[in-house]
């Protein structure tokens, strides 16, 4: 299956440490948990326009949680971390966060 830069960015991270790493030109998303830090940093570049100096990458393996007598468990996950170079220009969208 082919990724498609829509595909690789899920949602992005909006929590107190991700907010306060926007001073330092630092975002955060949800990507596609099969998706490298080339595909990560192009797919960032397209999508919003901006310039990536570099992406690190996190892998998170989903919980397991109960109702009743009933077990199961949430998704894995994987998160990138993309900083923007000093001349680029910012992410709207968390501007208005």
């Amino acid at each position: 299956m082919k990724l498609v830069s829509h595909d690789i960015i899920r949602k992005p991270i909006i929590t107190e440490k991700s907010m306060a790493a926007m001073a330092d030109r630092k975002y955060s998303f949800v990507v596609d948990i099969h998706a490298n830090k080339s595909q990560i940093k192009r797919a960032v570049e397209e999508v919003f326009g901006v310039k990536v100096e570099e992406v690190k990458t996190a892998r998170y393996i989903g919980k397991q949680k109960r109702v009743g007598v009933h077990i199961g468990k949430r998704a894995d996950f994987k998160k990138a971390i993309v900083k923007l170079t000093s001349d680029s220009k910012t992410i709207e969208f968390f501007e208005a966060m």
